[in-house]
């Protein structure tokens, strides 16, 4: 059993800073480096573009991301684990693979955790009396049958456990939990219990401040940001986690960014609900137990996390087709700046509703004004600009597309000093709507695959 294992945060989300992961490996050292890549609406994105090209359907930054490692990779052994396959993980292996065979290297060991894609079999398991009932209005998933896009369920971090006992020195998985992606690598060095649900809720805490990146290292930090230094060389966190469950959370030296306990604190309250039972495949974390330390620069303590065993449920996350919209923004500068932009949102719904168009939403915001606050935005005696930003969503795909055709012509029959419309007429998009669900656990099974080049 090792003493200690550091694992680094390479992304928190397809598009962030991309050298990143280069940064974690090169500046100092760790053993594992964790890449985070998929959102809800990430998976849907993935499964339209495999339908376009089977070869796609993963982070397509990844493998030139991998590809840099690589060297360093082999030479310090540091294992990657990352749910950058998406939707076809077994394309992003053998891209990677291609990019290590460019290099020379061979004997690269890759696993690949499957099983999660259950689009094909909605039927065959709601034929079985699993409705996969939406969680919030308990409607089946049969309603939106012919329009579901992708349907994924989270696994946790055993199977990448199981790719790690087998040797794998790079993961790559399809919809895993966040925070199973750092849970995995301590479980399988320290030789945690399946069990032993306070060590269990240490790693999932210790996965839920390195799932964003830099959130948890300064970046995005409401506290006291002005004091966060050099955000433009941010350090992205790593864990040092300890067989007992304590984890410390730090950076590397000379790197920009702050851990503190309020940035940890902030990114421990991100995108959670009852914080006394957080769920994971795993075990349920209780996040009013953990208790936070600065332990000296940059380096908080993270420590007596308690946990309750993990439910029968995994959570299922689906997308479906609905409808569609369209934006665009017109910019209206002083005097009046605020009224003319008003003006102009009721003249183009008055002629909207004019040529008969229905939607099932219209949104306006007052950019400068009140997009942030809505109601509770405060009145300035005077605004400069105000930028009018307008959109539609509905499910004729002709309503949507005329109001594009309406925006601009407010140009020259609308208000004056109006400016900032660029790009051409706003068309329209497809809406892709979320469906969480749960599924028992005995009616899905990971599929594990560890291949050497």
């Amino acid at each position: 059993m090792n003493k200690s294992i550091r694992i680094a945060s390479g992304q928190g989300f397809w598009g962030d800073l991309i050298d990143a992961p280069y940064q974690q490996v090169t500046r100092g050292p760790v053993d594992y480096l964790m890449m985070d890549f998929l959102a809800e609406v990430t998976m849907s994105i993935m499964q339209k573009q495999k339908l376009r090209n089977p070869e796609l359907g993963y982070a397509r930054d990844l493998p030139g991301q991998v590809a840099r490692m690589l060297p360093h990779l082999v030479e310090k052994n540091i294992k990657v684990i990352t749910n950058g396959g998406g939707v076809n993980p077994l394309a992003c292996r053998d891209a990677i693979f291609r990019e290590a065979e460019k290099q020379g290297i061979k004997g690269l060991k890759i696993g690949v955790v499957m099983g999660d894609d259950i689009l094909e079999r909605i039927d065959e398991l709601t034929a079985e009396g699993i409705e996969l009932a939406n969680m919030e209005s308990g409607g089946p998933i049969t309603d939106i049958r012919d329009r579901i896009v992708s349907a994924n369920v989270y696994f946790g971090a055993y199977p990448i456990v199981e790719a790690l006992r087998q040797g794998a020195q790079i993961i790559i998985t399809g919809r895993t939990t966040d925070t199973g992606l750092t849970l995995a690598p301590m479980i399988h060095e320290f030789g945690w219990a399946r069990d032993d649900w306070d060590r269990m809720a240490a790693g999932t805490v210790a996965g839920h401040i390195l799932e964003c990146g830099g959130q948890s290292s300064g970046g995005n930090f409401l506290g006291d940001w002005k004091s966060v230094p050099d955000l433009a060389h941010i350090g992205f966190p790593i864990a040092e986690a300890f067989p007992d469950g304590t984890v410390f959370i730090t950076k590397h030296e000379h790197t920009g960014g702050l851990v503190s306990v309020a940035t940890i604190k902030e990114q421990l309250l991100y995108e959670i609900g009852d914080p006394r039972e957080y769920i994971t495949p795993d075990c349920v974390a209780d996040f009013t137990s953990i208790r936070l330390q600065q332990e000296g620069e940059n380096r908080v303590r993270v420590s007596d996390v308690k946990g309750r065993p993990d439910t029968p449920f995994f959570k299922v996350s689906a997308s479906y087709h609905d409808g569609y919209s369209a934006s665009g923004t017109l910019t209206y500068a002083w005097p009046d700046a605020l009224e003319k932009a008003r003006a102009a949102d009721r003249i183009l719904r008055t002629r909207l509703d004019d040529l008969g168009l229905h939607f099932d939403e219209i949104l306006t915001e007052f950019v400068g004004h009140d997009s942030c606050f809505g109601p509770l935005a405060h009145m300035p005696e005077e605004i400069n600009e105000v930028v009018l930003r307008i959109g539609v969503r509905g499910k004729d795909r002709e309503h949507v597309t005329r109001f594009g055709q309406e925006l601009a012509p407010l140009i020259l029959t609308g208000p004056p000093s109006v400016t900032g419309f660029a790009g051409g007429r706003p068309k329209p998009s497809d809406v892709i709507a979320y469906w969480p669900a749960l599924i028992p656990k005995t009616a899905v099974t990971p599929q594990v695959i560890v291949e050497e080049n």
